[in-house]
Order: structure tokens, then C-alpha cells, then sequence
């Protein structure tokens, strides 16, 4: 509760969590689709995005047409291999992630950041709704300079939108994809697993110009 009152704050490399060596272990399938969760992934692109509570945010993806397979995790942080209570602690510095292996012949990525933007509110810093901590903050991760230039350009638009609306500055960070770390088994696909599972995303109601050609 103390969150609600004291600004989270990301902790510098000397204050992390020393975390282990050994990675989590995960499913070799998709609950939803029985895809494999782990590549190599040939032929297809991946993206990776923080956007509040990853249970509500890897759905939102993996519901999608030219989705292949989507994985929840830890990104952006400090502590090799960390736990999910560690990662709430808020001492690790990792952002909740859901990774999204996709087909750029039937989505692309400019739509998939569309839907990043749309699913979500980019303005509230280290938060989602009533969901507060330095893990739930928005971020776009990027596996090539061509899918940060495009994560650049439609932040940019999209703030031209939530100017007319009234909203104030996107706190999205936007950096190079950092190592992707598991989350433990019973987080992926968890809404899947858990229908009635809480889902805390709301997005602002404002249109992102970017990606309506798909």
C-alpha cells in the first residue's frame, strides 16, 4: 500500500537483487495454441512490450491473426533470472513484458504498436491503473533499429492525439530489446488458465494514427 502514497523508483545497478544463474523453466508449448514458446522462429519477427499487469497485455496479443506464439516475462532490469516476487519488490528493476512472435506478411509491426498504444495509458509513468510499482511502466522494446525508428515515430503521433484530448506527456521508454527472461510457467497464458484472473489495462479511449492501413 505504501506505493500509493511514495513514488516508485527505478534502483540503480549496486541496489538490484543478486538473483541466481539458473533460468526459469518453461513449457515448450502454448497453452492457447501449442505453439512453441521458445525459438528459433524462422521466417517471423518478435516484439516485446511493457504495458502494466503482462497477464491482460500477452491476451491482448496472442487473440491476434498473425500471432504465432506470445510469452510473459521480465525485461529492462538488473537481476539475472528473477523471481515474480522479486520483480514486485521493485528491486530488480525489471518491467512485466509480453514478448509477441509475429508474421510481418499478415501483421505488422506498425499495427501490433497501435495496439500497444490503444491497449494501455502511456502517461502514467510507473503505473497501470490501480496497479503501481516500477514493473508496470510502458515500455517499447526493439529488435532492430527499422522496429525503433517505427515505436519513435508513432509515440510521436500518438502524442499529437492525446494533446487534442487532454492528456498529458507519454512516459513510455523506448529502448533496444534488452535479454528477455522467463516468467514462471504459471504467469504465461494465465488469463487463459485463470478466466476469471484479473486483468487491470484500460486504455485512454484515444485512436493511434499508426498501423490503420492493416
Amino acid at each position: 500500500m505504501s506505493l500509493l502514497f511514495k513514488k516508485p523508483r527505478l534502483p540503480t545497478s549496486a541496489q538490484a537483487l543478486p538473483g541466481r544463474t539458473a533460468r526459469m523453466p518453461v513449457a515448450p508449448r502454448h497453452f492457447v495454441n501449442g505453439n512453441p514458446l521458445e525459438g528459433p522462429f524462422a521466417g517471423l519477427e518478435q516484439a516485446l512490450f511493457g504495458m502494466g499487469c503482462f497477464w491482460g497485455a500477452e491476451k491482448m496479443f496472442w487473440e491476434l491473426d498473425g500471432v504465432y506464439t506470445t510469452a510473459v516475462g521480465y525485461a529492462a532490469g538488473f537481476t539475472p533470472n528473477p523471481s515474480y516476487e522479486e520483480v514486485c519488490s521493485g528491486l530488480t528493476g525489471h518491467n512485466e513484458v509480453a514478448k509477441v512472435v509475429f508474421d510481418p506478411e499478415l501483421r505488422s509491426y506498425a499495427d501490433l504498436l497501435r495496439i500497444f498504444w490503444e491497449g494501455h495509458d502511456p502517461t502514467q509513468g510507473m503505473r497501470q491503473g490501480n496497479d503501481v510499482g516500477t514493473q508496470y511502466r510502458s515500455g517499447v522494446y526493439a529488435f532492430s533499429d527499422a522496429q525503433l525508428a517505427a515505436a519513435e515515430t508513432s509515440r510521436d503521433a500518438y502524442q499529437e492525439r492525446l494533446d487534442q484530448a487532454g492528456y498529458g506527456a507519454i512516459t513510455t521508454e523506448i529502448l533496444p530489446a534488452p535479454d528477455f527472461q522467463f516468467a514462471e510457467d504459471y504467469h504465461q497464458q494465465y488469463l487463459a488458465k485463470n478466466p476469471q484472473g484479473y486483468c487491470g489495462l484500460g486504455g485512454t479511449g484515444v485512436a493511434c494514427p499508426i498501423g490503420l492501413e492493416t
